[in-house]
């Protein structure tokens, strides 16, 4: 079974993610990862990020989001690691209230 160059790579990966949540908190609260295949069969990463309620507000998760995915674009660099990125979003009430493992 192929497996992405990305598993080999998971402590580049947390070094970026540690760096854009340092960057950009307190707005951004926790980014945690997944390496998986995606609906395609493709080797994808499943970024779960977690924001503050302030943060994911509507006018906020506009200019918010596309810069935490620029900034992981920035950080590392996907396609070389074989992977293709998904990213959502939660904000601390969301997840208050749902309280899935996959985002603690």
């Amino acid at each position: 079974m192929y497996l992405p160059v990305a598993v080999a790579k998971q402590q580049q990966i947390s070094d970026a993610i540690n760096a854009v949540v340092a960057e950009l908190a307190p707005a951004v609260q926790r980014i945690n990862y997944e390496i998986a295949p995606d609906w395609d069969g493709r080797w994808a990463i499943f970024f779960r990020v977690l924001l503050s309620d302030e943060a994911s507000s509507q006018s906020q998760l506009r200019d918010i989001a596309p810069n935490i995915v620029r900034r992981m674009s920035d950080k590392l660099d996907l396609p070389n690691l074989g992977l293709f990125p998904y990213f959502d979003f939660r904000s601390q009430s969301e997840q208050m209230a749902i309280n899935e493992p996959a985002w603690a």
